[in-house]
Parts: structure tokens; C-alpha cells; sequence
């Protein structure tokens, strides 16, 4: 079976060229109305030629496509191309700090500094939902401070005793000297 778009396709343009060899018919107007013909004759026109043959990506799935649907996947990806960091709507940054949450939690040695953590994530997320400035929505939720932090101890308690938890990185500025040869 074909395609009856491809057919009619086919057969307008077979149809024009007779027409044009023998001069019989003005050139085809374009107008509102048949603006969508015209383009479909054309890219059918092209598939024949081949000229959509051999192009990259040609068969492969399309990069980046996953199995949710996110709206805002095209900003998301022109962060992460341009590797921008701490820019875009307080949603997105929200997102992304709440799946690297844990990890920040588990370098963090006090308790005290996990609460301090946690209480200022949620007076983000609630502040951002507060706002009207547009963009996409806030779907972030808020943690529960006393499961998150019972979770922290769970994961510090699993891990081994020779490896402890990371430092975080101290800034030393150091002068070094500099030889003169005379």
C-alpha cells in the first residue's frame, strides 16, 4: 500500500512538469490556503531526490530523550551544553539541588549542620513557590527535617569505619617565595 499524500505528491508534480514542458499552466500561487500543499510537494519532491538521504543521526534515536516527559527539557539542556551553573528559574535549581541533596548531607559531619541544611532548603523551596515571577512551576517538595536526618545517620553508620566521610575542601592561600638569581 502507499501513502495517498505521497500519490497525490507524486502525481502533482508529475502533473506540473507536463504542464510546464508544454507551457499549458501558470506558475502555482501561493497562498494561505494551499501553503501546506506546496510544502508537502516540495518535501516529497526532495525525499525522491534524496536529498534527506545519508544525514547525521540518520535511524539513531533521538539524544536525550527520556522515558518522563519534561517540560522544560530545553533549558535544562542549554545548561547543562554551556555548562552554566547557579543560573535559571529558581525551579530548575531547585530540582537539580534536591537530587544532589543527599550527597551534600552525607559531607556534612554535625548534625546541627545537616538541620541548618535542610531547614534553609525548605524556606527556599516554599519561598520560590510564593513567587509570581512566572517561568515553570515549582514542583520541588519539601524534606522532612527528623527523616532526613535519621537517614543521614543510617547512611554514615553503613559506611566502613576506615573510610570517613569526606572534608570539605579548605582554601589555603600560600605565598610562595621567589628565587632571584643575581
Amino acid at each position: 500500500m502507499t501513502d495517498p499524500r505521497d500519490a497525490a505528491a507524486r502525481y502533482r508534480a508529475r502533473h506540473d512538469d507536463e504542464q510546464d514542458a508544454e507551457g499549458e499552466a501558470p506558475p502555482m500561487q501561493l497562498t494561505a490556503e494551499n501553503q501546506h500543499e506546496f510544502v508537502e510537494t516540495a518535501i516529497q519532491l526532495a525525499i525522491r531526490r534524496g536529498e534527506f538521504d545519508d544525514l547525521p543521526g540518520a535511524g539513531k534515536p533521538i539524544e536525550g530523550l527520556g522515558t518522563h516527559h519534561d517540560p522544560d527539557w530545553w533549558i535544562r539542556r542549554k545548561i547543562e551544553t554551556e555548562n552554566l551553573s547557579g543560573l535559571g528559574p529558581p525551579a530548575l535549581l531547585l530540582r537539580t539541588e534536591d537530587r544532589e541533596l543527599d550527597a551534600s548531607l552525607d559531607q556534612l559531619a554535625r548534625e546541627s549542620d545537616v538541620r541548618e541544611v535542610l531547614e534553609d532548603f525548605n524556606k527556599r523551596v516554599i519561598s520560590a513557590r510564593r513567587q509570581l515571577q512566572g517561568g515553570p512551576p515549582v514542583v520541588t517538595k519539601t524534606r522532612d527535617v527528623d527523616a532526613e536526618i535519621e537517614a543521614w545517620r543510617e547512611r554514615r553508620a553503613a559506611r566502613p569505619a576506615h573510610v570517613a566521610a569526606p572534608e570539605p575542601p579548605r582554601h589555603r592561600f600560600r605565598r610562595r617565595k621567589k628565587e632571584y638569581r643575581g
